[in-house]
């Protein structure tokens, strides 16, 4: 048996919608399923969503205060106002800085940019930077991906006397900030269709009211910030991402090009993930160590030169981003793990100072994704008394919401219901935790503590092929809201085993139904390997790829889960050393047992674990799953009362055996005649002295001699007189099997054989008769 790690949550599709899709469309079934499954019940649905026509992008005016915006904007320009666009650190922030920076230069706008340092002036907008841009003589401030949050820095730049536009997209809290404009997809008042939008996305509708056109060149930064900031897929987002990849892959823009070298992708090949994988993080990675101005710069300069020694910085940046969040993430896990051995709680917070505030977010991620809670990482100031963090949440938990009850020690946090930042007081981290907590205890079962995965439908392996596969790009672009499809496959066979990688922490199989196969990778899951036995059924579902080598396409799946409800044998036959098979042995549910007492002495000091025996079994409390057989039973019967009174998922053999009487055998009748003729005709023999002599020269082993001698006591063939043996006055006839000596070894050899010395599928093939057996008697 091998539990899965997440919930499988499959919808099953229904068979008319795709049947329609599939007819209409002439699209392949698993297509045809897989659009029924996201929703998508019609034709005309289908044939609309795949189009992504720009042509259905909404009116930029039907977002409230934009006519507001626009036209204070204007006047701004027509008159030579100094206009400073304020910004934000993130990949999103970045690109939406880039655009508004864009259509105001293109408009002939005195503008200029500004970017908090996530370290000095934190997140949104920030009195000392409205400040020097009052300075600097600035009468106009429009933010971008920021500012609705911002009401006491906002009444700030209005007592100065500037105006305020805020272009944002984050959540609207109880009250908003008394700006001239406040654009934004959600906004209370308006009715904008899709409110959906990324910060870029925002900033795109306001260039695309200020051109009085649709802005296509800057549909590229528009996929990139998209991408990065992980909004929904589907409404407009679909279709800025899908014309924007386009864009990117022919696009002359000097950054795309340097992103993409160091990146080591090629231009003409840039999809979704090289976004989300490559160029975000890399965009990312400065403002979560420094200022982030020159990723504005790299996107917005026309020198080649330039991009790419700013490509390079972002690069090497990014390599120390890496470095640091690997090192916070050991550090917090080491915490989780001190703290809460028994497991985490419902919402992790851990804390400490020296850590790098613009990577936490990424290390609650991590967090989250090992434990599946939501997760709080903070990072401490002694100079201040402050406690600055990221948080990450799961399904069911709105973190923005959950966030706003505890406003009374949060006075400065913002976010979405799947992440947040935040500043609070360093005493009151203890407190927030256990607010928290209680908050999470009432509305997450124990049942949503545990990691969902949707899949969208079940495949065959005979269904798989790269046609298929690459068919699926019809269904691109995947992001948040429309993943990557993940795929079902029930029942099929290992048809090889390997743990790959330098560290072995990767897994390759070989799935095997009927007269198909299919290679599969999981990494990072190489332990499976270690719990996966010949011909077991298993079940996968992962994601679907091409795997290119050499010219040679060939369909491979990425596993993300496996799972066998089959109870499994593992064959440690032979293994002499401990250490190698006992490391296997899951910690929990486990049996070692013993069936003779002498098994307890040789193993005691290697396993560190109760060994049970026979009569031990009846007292355990409990199921147990594991039960490793440490050596070899009396009988099969002492065996199969074992597998009754446990109901084992696994079973590992072992069946040491210090001396083994299967390759000894049973001496011959004619060994047995020649051996009674031979004392018959000395009348005596000193065995004690002489035994080794006669052995040698008849090329049998001591041990036999002395079990047919053993059989002749039995039997009252012989007796023994002063130490030595004769011939019993009245033998009599009896079959050599009456003796108990030979009954045993008969038992003993037939045992061995039957277990011990088998092969893997006849061993296999007794348990399965006794614990199929004992399943049955369950159920009934």
């Amino acid at each position: 048996m091998i539990e899965s790690k997440k919930r499988w949550r499959l919808t099953e599709p229904d068979a008319h919608a795709v049947r329609d899709i599939q007819q209409e469309l002439s699209l392949s079934s698993v297509l045809s399923k897989i659009l029924v499954t996201r929703g998508i019940r019609t034709a005309e649905e289908a044939r609309a969503f795949m189009a992504t026509d720009v042509s259905a992008i909404h009116n930029p005016y039907l977002m409230k205060d934009m006519d507001i915006a626009v036209e204070r904007i204007r006047r701004a320009v027509d008159n030579q106002e100094k206009i400073i666009v304020y910004g934000d650190y993130d990949a999103d922030g970045v690109t939406s800085t880039a655009v508004m920076m864009t259509v105001l230069q293109d408009l002939g706008a005195d503008v200029s940019f500004m970017i908090p340092n996530r370290f000095k002036h934190g997140y949104g907008p920030n009195k000392e930077l409205f400040q020097q841009a009052y300075d600097k003589g600035a009468k106009l401030i429009v933010t971008v991906d920021n500012g609705i949050s911002g009401i006491e820095q906002v009444d700030f730049a209005v007592g100065l006397g500037m105006d305020v536009i805020i272009s944002d997209h984050h959540d609207i809290g109880e009250a908003m900030p008394n700006a001239l404009a406040i654009v934004h997809p959600r906004h209370p008042e308006g009715s904008y269709p899709f409110g959906e939008l990324a910060g870029v996305g925002v900033a795109f509708k306001m260039a695309h009211a200020l051109y009085e056109e649709m802005p296509d060149h800057l549909l590229e930064l528009v996929a990139i910030g998209t991408i990065a900031d992980l909004v929904p897929m589907h409404g407009e987002n679909r279709i800025f991402v899908k014309e924007g990849l386009q864009a990117l892959r022919d696009t002359p823009r000097p950054a795309i090009e340097a992103l993409a070298e160091v990146a080591g992708v090629k231009q003409e090949e840039i999809n979704e993930e090289t976004i989300g994988f490559m160029f975000g993080p890399r965009i990312n990675a400065i403002g979560r160590l420094q200022d982030a101005d020159p990723a504005v710069d790299m996107l917005l300069t026309e020198d080649a030169a330039q991009a790419r020694s700013l490509a390079d910085g972002l690069d090497v940046l990014n390599k120390e981003r890496q470095a640091i969040v690997k090192q916070i993430a050991d550090e917090a896990t080491a915490q989780v793990e001190s703290q809460y051995p028994d497991g985490p709680p419902h919402v992790i917070i851990v804390e400490q100072e020296g850590w790098n505030p613009g990577v936490v977010g990424i290390v609650a991620s991590k967090l989250v994704e090992k434990y599946y809670r939501p997760t709080i990482v903070l990072s401490l100031d002694p100079e201040t008394g402050k406690a600055k963090g990221s948080a990450r949440s799961i399904e069911g938990f709105h973190l923005y919401n959950e966030l706003a009850e505890n406003r009374d020690i949060l006075p400065a946090f913002g976010g979405h219901p799947m992440a947040a930042g935040m500043t609070l007081e360093a005493t009151n981290v203890a407190d927030l935790r256990k607010r928290l907590n209680k908050q999470a205890e009432a509305c997450l079962t124990s049942e949503d503590l545990v990691p969902v995965v949707d899949i969208d439908i079940p495949v065959q392996l005979e269904e798989i092929d790269t046609d298929t596969i690459e068919s699926m790009r019809y269904l691109a672009p995947f992001g948040m809201g429309f993943a990557k499809p993940k795929f079902y496959i029930q029942g099929v066979k290992v048809a090889s085993i390997r743990k790959i990688g330098a560290a072995q922490n990767h897994l390759k199989v070989e799935l095997a139904s009927g007269g198909s196969t299919l290679d599969a990778v999981g990494f990072g899951i190489g332990e499976i390997g270690d719990q996966l036995t010949p011909d077991v059924l298993i079940d996968v579902i992962g994601d679907l790829q091409i795997n290119e080598w050499n010219g040679r396409k060939k369909a491979q799946m990425l596993i993300e889960d496996i799972r066998t409800d089959q109870w499994q044998l593992f064959d440690i036959r032979g293994i002499r050393q401990v250490s190698r098979w006992s490391k296997l042995i899951p910690e929990r549910d486990q049996v070692y047992l013993a069936f003779n007492t002498e098994t307890v002495a040789v193993f005691k000091t290697l396993i560190p674990h109760p060994i049970h025996s026979v009569d031990s079994i009846g007292q355990l409390a409990g199921e147990k799953h594991h039960l490793v057989l440490l050596d070899l039973p009396e009988s099969e019967e002492q065996l199969e009362e074992v597998l009754k009174r446990l109901t084992p998922k696994r079973i590992y053999a072992h069946f040491y055996a210090k001396e083994s009487q299967y390759f000894e055998q049973i001496p011959t009748r004619e060994q047995f005649k020649w051996l009674f003729a031979f004392i018959k005709k000395r009348g005596t023999f000193d065995f004690k002295k002489h035994c080794d002599e006669l052995a040698k020269h008849k090329g049998w082993t001591r041990d036999s001699l002395f079990f047919m001698l053993q059989v002749f006591f039995e039997l009252g063939f012989v007796t023994l007189n002063n130490g030595l043996t004769e011939i019993a006055e009245s033998p009599g006839k009896r079959d050599l099997a009456e003796a108990p000596s030979y009954k045993k070894r008969e038992q003993q050899i037939a045992l061995e054989q039957k277990l011990l010395y088998a092969s893997y599928r006849d061993l296999k093939e007794w348990f399965d008769a006794k614990v199929s057996a004992k399943e049955e008697q369950v159920w009934i």
